[in-house]
């Protein structure tokens, strides 16, 4: 065990038992008597550590005693697990020698709130998206079977996840890895069975342990040697018996072995029981684990989401620090306000999430209009082709995913939305950068992939005000699919408008005029690119900013008008190259308007993911601020920080 020393800021949780464990080596070290209190111990420090940096919290307390028993039972690093999404994993970084940095969850330069394969050699594979461990997992168990290289693939995935496609997609192929795959279902809950108290544990140690798997055998082979109808109905008989007390037929019929439901809280069963399947000459096996999101933390058990995900809190009181209050409404909370506006106008709209309804608004939405609200689960494909049946049909559907998340369907976005020309309205929240969640949940791409298709209209709020007149605008736009993109975050406090206008397709606007410089901006830097125009006043080269609002089509009459009279262009985006720089550089190319010299200079996200931070540093970073856009100007025109003219070598 390890030595660390038990020294501690008076603030944090007495733990002596987790003091001692450096490695889930050290845990392995422990008597099975003594992981009952590892577990309360390491739930202390989960919740301790959260309160300072906020995160998600309720998840992972669901699974300490999980993540004991897995580290206990199974031979990790070299037996691979894999939690799904990731966010549930902050007990499992704590064990795994990142318990020093356990306070730098999502901050600049610390730990990620997820997975990540270049934190740890106990995290095998990335995840900040759901549903994709089993696939992976699968992907790691068999490649243990081809090199005959010891090991297993342990995905813990929970039941919300199970509503993805990709989840059975996998465990319909998972007989290839036999014994290597073990699944472990955190049912947090109760979306498929509860647990049967001390019975079903029972039961489970049962139907996991070789006084069940051994005679199950012996079975098997004698009715085998029986007629094909007869060994068919055997076999049915036997998995449909269990399966009535279990309730596992489904994944049976899917090629696992089902063992469950256990308790998921009583780490001792959790321990045996994981054992017999560890050691069971059968596979792949699903163990059906139920588990209560928030466990051992009374404010978080209250809650109604469970304390899913918190800013900094009060341990005691549970109190979350929501900083002074009173700021700009998010523009979520805008778009939610706008479009049930429209639904109480019009009937015909729909709102449709993706298993986000609160994160996307729509909670509040459907609070007024439950009838006509539908969040499909983590099923962003069967989303998108849900919307266009409906808009096939006459309704007006409003797709709520972000950005990120949008990427996941972008098959059925092409093939039932576009080519069919179909008015789905897709709004698009978290685009851009995104702070603490880093890279994973980054809206960088949806200019690049949207704006390349046939029949779309792609918009770009300003602020919260164009938000609000791009809401009305998709409302009454029936001609093919329009979209529009948001950031995370708080607005800039405008007056919301009384009247709404339904904007001119393909219609920018001028804001303030110049003569020299043009910046043409698109979506929330537009505040940025007006302190920037303030800055290069001040230098006597007088700018225009015009927010171009549509990233398709272009308002390539005015796009035309200020490359043709400014002697330097600059275009700001927050989304990665592809976006509207390249098809304002493609539209000034095809009609030669750079031909007479004009300077332009595209400015977006940098080509790489960057890492979690506050945004306005991932923004400065990446140079889509005032001070990066005065920088692009001067260079441009070889000026230096003042304005004069640098001197040519």
């Amino acid at each position: 065990m390890s030595d660390r020393p038990t020294e501690r800021p008076s603030d944090r949780p007495v733990t002596p038992l987790l003091d001692t464990i450096s490695s889930p080596a050290d845990i392995r070290a422990l008597a099975k008597s003594q992981l009952p209190q590892l577990a309360d111990e390491l739930r202390q420090e989960v919740i301790s550590a959260v309160s300072v940096t906020g995160g998600h919290l309720g998840a992972g307390l669901g699974v300490v005693e999980l993540t004991v028993a897995i580290h206990y039972v199974f031979d990790t690093p070299r037996d691979k697990l894999i939690w799904d999404v990731g966010h549930q994993a902050y007990p499992h970084k704590i064990v795994t020698g990142r318990r020093d940095r356990i306070r730098t969850l999502r901050q600049g330069g610390g730990l990620s709130g997820f997975t990540r394969r270049c934190e740890s050699e106990y995290d095998p594979f990335g995840a900040a998206h759901s549903s994709t461990s089993i696939s992976s997992a699968l992907g790691f168990a068999v490649a243990g079977k081809l090199s005959g290289e010891p090991g297993r693939a342990i995905a813990v995935i929970g039941d919300g996840a199970l509503s993805a496609g990709m989840a059975y997609e996998a465990m319909n192929n998972a007989q290839a890895a036999g014994n290597r795959l073990i699944v472990i279902l955190n049912d947090n809950d109760m979306s498929i069975a509860p647990p049967v108290g001390a019975l079903s544990n029972s039961l489970a140690r049962l139907v996991s342990s070789n006084k069940y798997l051994t005679p199950r055998r012996v079975a098997q082979k004698l009715a085998r040697k029986m007629p094909g109808p007869i060994h068919r109905w055997a076999r049915r008989v036997e998995e449909y018996t269990r399966g009535f007390w279990t309730g596992g037929t489904l994944f049976e019929e899917l090629g696992f072995y089902y063992v469950g439901p256990i308790d998921g809280h009583n780490v001792e069963a959790l321990v045996e029981i994981l054992e017999n399947v560890r050691d069971a000459p059968e596979g792949p096996m699903l163990v059906h684990a139920v588990t209560r999101k928030g466990k051992g933390y009374a404010p978080a058990e209250a809650a109604a989401d469970k304390y899913h995900g918190v800013v900094k809190f009060d341990v005691v009181s549970g109190k979350q620090d929501k900083g002074p209050g009173g700021g700009p409404p998010s523009y979520t909370s805008v778009f939610a306000k706008a479009l049930s506006a429209e639904m109480e106008r019009d009937e015909k709209i729909v709102a449709i999430t993706a298993a986000m309804p609160s994160g996307t608004g729509l909670d509040k939405v459907e609070e007024r209009f439950p009838g006509r609200t539908f969040d499909v689960g983590i099923a962003e494909q069967h989303a998108v082709t849900f919307a266009g049946g409906l808009a096939a049909s006459g309704y007006r559907p409003f797709c709520a995913i972000y950005s990120t998340f949008l990427q996941r369907a972008y098959d059925q976005v092409v093939h039932d939305i576009a080519i069919q020309n179909l008015p789905v309205r897709f709004a698009m929240d978290r685009a851009g950068l995104v702070g603490a969640d880093g890279a994973t949940h980054c809206g960088a791409f949806d200019l690049a992939y949207l704006c390349t298709l046939p029949n779309f209209v792609v918009m770009a709020a300003a602020d919260e005000v164009e938000l609000t007149h791009m809401i009305h605008t998709m409302a009454l736009h029936d001609s093919g699919p329009i979209a529009v993109r948001y950031p995370r975050g708080e607005g800039r406090g405008l007056q919301l408008p009384a009247e709404l206008q339904a904007l001119e397709i393909g219609k920018g606007r001028l804001v303030r005029e110049g003569k020299t410089v043009a910046i043409l901006s698109l979506g929330t830097r537009l505040e940025e690119a007006e302190k920037a125009a303030d800055q290069l006043d001040a230098m006597g080269l007088p700018a225009t900013v015009a927010d171009l609002r549509f990233a398709k089509p272009l308002d390539a009459e005015l796009i035309r008008k200020l490359l043709a009279s400014h002697e330097v262009a600059v275009t700001i985006e927050e989304a990665s190259v592809g976006g509207l720089g390249a098809h304002v550089l493609t539209l000034a190319s095809d009609e030669g308007l750079v031909d007479a010299g004009l300077k332009i200079r595209t400015m977006r996200l940098p080509d790489r993911f960057q890492d979690h931070d506050k945004p306005e540093k991932q923004y400065a970073e990446a140079g889509l601020d005032a001070a990066g856009i005065v920088d692009t100007v001067l260079k441009a025109l070889r000026r230096n920080s003042v304005g004069i003219e640098e001197v040519r070598a």
